[in-house]
């Protein structure tokens, strides 16, 4: 990318449309406003235009915005071509732009100059393609608020705390006999404890945000016969499972695409899990355990008919080789049968990883507790059902918070030592400020800005 070029795009998806956009950005748009709309135009009104090519044909007739630096999208010379919403046209009227000096845009290169010319910092252009990408309208507005910099400004409020430490911790190193003074008197301990609760506040939503961007996987485990089916139809409200009283019915995963609290969930189905000389079958119980091992959550189904509580052998079996940092809920289905009522007992504060976060009783057939089964299913993965307030953060972004977090518990445990290493405390802090300041593209390195905009669409 040559940050010196014009550069021109289709800025509407493929196919027929009402409206197609063609979008130009770049010094030479005052020069191709003329040649393109046949007259120059004026600053941000939408302007009706005869897009003609260089024989003075005809293109079509539509809409011109001329948006002048450094006021626009870019911060470049803008201009955006509004026309009928047919592949062929606006290939006509792209081609014109490119005949003109224009050159075709990479993904992603019209945000990036946004960046670069300090229209939008990396978090909020994040946003740009999180917005565009979102799966459900709680997405949405999360990715929403992460454009409108409600992301950047939390993340830098914990900056500006973070140089204020650092300012006065860089002011004592040359004062070696006023530390004690200056840990009393600066509050380093307050600060430094406030800057922390602020960044798990926002490695909190961050979190909740992760979620709502990329999903989750809920896999459906358990011996034959004990009503995944019956449960994936009712989490899906639809009939996606054939649903028999024959053991081993399902002999493959199935899956189905569901919202629970605006996050997309893909809910897989899988074979009864039981020893099997049926060489198809095995194959099922192969697939179903390559679900488990690619899941965020496991429900277990168990039959609530058992005697005690209702996990056999064979149940406590499965949840014994279920992958240890797995989350698991134990489903106890068939309460109509068993003449128990619909009930939930989550784990206990701090138990066993290893150990079933939650059981729950419920009746897939009739749905009575399955709303308590979702409410549990978002407590065991960390999330509640209020994400109002998330961001929409990226795994790079929870990485950065991460490290930042490391550094600043080691920057308090250096607090804590007889004689305070300051140099050492100073470091820390100078550490955590550089993760954080990664994720607005403060500090960052050509090759990250290079991954992340490769993958938006062309046009934007």
């Amino acid at each position: 990318m040559d940050a010196a070029d014009t550069i021109a795009a289709i800025a509407t998806p493929p196919g027929r449309g009402g409206i197609g956009v063609v979008r130009v950005s770049g010094s030479r748009v005052p020069e191709l406003v003329p040649a393109l709309a046949g007259r120059t135009l004026p600053p941000r009104v939408a302007t009706l235009a005869t897009f003609r090519d260089g024989a003075g044909a005809i293109i079509d007739q539509g809409l011109a915005l001329h948006f002048p630096a450094p006021q626009s999208y870019t911060g470049e010379h803008v201009v955006e071509l509004h026309g009928h919403g047919g592949p062929a046209v606006l290939r006509l009227l792209l081609a014109r732009c490119v005949e003109l000096g224009a050159r075709l845009a990479e993904p992603g290169e019209f945000t990036l100059r946004a960046f670069l010319n300090g229209k939008l910092d990396l978090a909020q252009a994040e946003g740009v393609a999180d917005l565009i990408d979102a799966a459900t309208t709680t997405a949405a507005r999360a990715a929403a608020r992460s454009l409108s910099g409600e992301f950047s400004r939390a993340i830098r409020a914990e900056v500006e705390a973070l140089v204020e430490l650092r300012t006065l911790t860089e002011a004592t190193l040359d004062f070696p006999d006023e530390d004690i003074d200056f840990l009393r008197q600066s509050d380093a301990h307050g600060r430094l404890a406030r800057v922390r609760a602020g960044l798990e506040n926002i490695v909190e939503r961050g979190r909740a945000g992760a979620a709502l961007r990329a999903g989750l996987s809920i896999v459906l485990v358990g011996r034959p016969n004990v009503g995944k089916s019956s449960l994936l139809n009712r989490l899906a409200g639809d009939e996606v499972a054939i649903v028999t009283p024959i053991a081993g019915t399902t002999r493959d995963t199935v899956r189905s695409q569901v919202e629970l609290a605006g996050i997309p969930l893909a809910i897989v189905d899988t074979a009864g899990l039981r020893p099997t000389d049926d060489p198809i079958e095995a194959i099922g119980i192969e697939r179903a355990w390559q679900a488990v091992r690619a899941a965020d959550l496991a429900l277990v189904l168990v039959d609530a008919q058992g005697s005690g509580d209702g996990i056999t052998v064979g149940d406590a079996a499965i949840l014994a080789e279920l992958p240890p940092g797995l989350p698991r809920i134990v489903v106890h289905n068939k309460i109509d049968l068993a003449s128990l009522t619909a009930r939930a007992e989550a784990a206990a504060p701090g138990a066993d990883p290893v150990q079933p976060r939650a059981h729950v009783w419920l009746c897939a057939a009739s749905g009575d507790g399955v709303d308590l089964l979702r409410r549990e299913m978002l407590a065991a993965v960390g999330l509640h059902d209020d994400l109002s307030g998330s961001f929409l953060a990226r795994e790079r972004h929870l990485e950065a918070l991460r490290s930042a977090g490391r550094h600043l518990a080691a920057a308090a445990a250096h607090l804590e030592a007889v004689a305070p290493p300051l140099e050492l405390f100073a470091e820390e802090l100078r550490e955590a400020q550089v993760a954080l300041s990664a994720i607005t593209g403060e500090f960052g390195a050509d090759d990250l800005l290079g991954a992340i905009f490769s993958r938006f669409c062309i046009g934007k």
